[in-house]
């Protein structure tokens, strides 16, 4: 079997009393693309910092194409990190920025990012500092493809894109997935989940430092299923069950929970009124960084579904 393009044993990062990442344990298999979600601090950029080597744990161990990758040049050379705050020399252009680029990543396509920098229509006068958010966007993922780094990871890469150069972005890494010459891993973190769930291969979903979900999208996602209807109705049929999630609506109740749904629960939330459903990945994600359901107690959850 092919060795793993990430493997994480244990990882912790602390910062002080703050705990970034608690025993993080999880395997990316190479040559896929990797959706590393969660909200805001679960703990993803700290994570992606780890995985390029620009920061290292406080416990566990980093495997990154074979190695670890914190001070190990070789590896190092073979990650190309766009992070959604890429910060450039004050004065710096696209020029400066195409021409140094090469003397990081030695599989550079210069050829691709030609093509990209006239499909995302990245200006050649301003200096990078005073492009639009879109634009930095757009040269961050110019970088990032062009590379052709073996792991290639984006933080936030659809920051202030238009709907046009969002899917240019798609289309792009449609391409390189399909592309058998250009074998790597792209592991990339979004809030934009709907958009991207269709070309995400596997996934890992964190939630307050913690590893909550990670496995291919088709098996995440058949984890969970919903259900929603009546309040009245719905907590009767869920009684004595804790829902990962829970939002109500006037008198409409609708809970997310995790695992597959038992198998006489479909014929008694028809008998109920209930509708019964699978649960997408954006919706899934939110549920498990849905606040009021991770800091009540059962009761007051079995009081949310009552």
């Amino acid at each position: 079997m092919t060795a793993p393009a990430i493997r994480l044993t244990d990882v912790s990062r602390r910062f002080g009393r703050t705990i970034a990442l608690a025993d993080v344990s999880v395997e990316v298999p190479a040559g896929i693309v990797c959706g590393l979600l969660g909200r805001n601090g679960a703990g993803k950029t700290t994570l992606m910092s780890i995985l390029a080597g620009h920061d290292r744990p406080s416990s566990g161990s980093v495997e990154v194409l074979g190695s670890d990758p914190f001070e190990h040049a070789a590896v190092m050379g073979s990650i190309s990190l766009i992070r959604d705050n890429q910060r450039y020399p004050e004065d710096f252009k696209l020029k400066h920025v195409l021409r140094v680029a090469p003397r990081f990543h030695e599989r550079w396509d210069a050829q691709l990012a030609a093509e990209l920098v006239d499909a995302f229509r990245l200006p050649s006068r301003p200096q990078v500092k005073k492009m639009s958010r879109g634009q930095q966007s757009g040269l961050g993922i110019v970088i990032g493809l062009a590379s052709r780094a073996p792991l290639t990871v984006f933080d936030e890469p659809y920051l202030g894109l238009d709907a046009t150069a969002r899917r240019i972005f798609a289309d792009r890494l449609l391409a390189t997935r399909l592309d058998a010459t250009d074998a790597r891993t792209i592991v990339l973190s979004t809030h934009l989940i709907d958009e991207m769930e269709q070309l995400l291969d596997h996934v890992v979903i964190l939630d307050s430092g913690r590893l909550v979900r990670s496995g291919s999208t088709e098996e995440v996602t058949a984890g969970a299923h919903s259900l929603s209807g009546p309040a009245e109705a719905v907590g009767r049929l869920v009684a004595g069950r804790t829902p990962l999630s829970a939002h109500r609506v006037g008198g409409l109740l609708s809970l997310v929970f995790a695992g597959e749904a038992p198998p006489a629960l479909a014929a008694e939330a028809r008998a109920a009124g209930v509708q019964l459903a699978p649960v997408g990945l954006q919706d899934l994600v939110a549920a498990f960084g849905d606040v009021q359901p991770a800091s009540t107690t059962g009761s007051s959850r079995q009081e949310a579904a009552a």
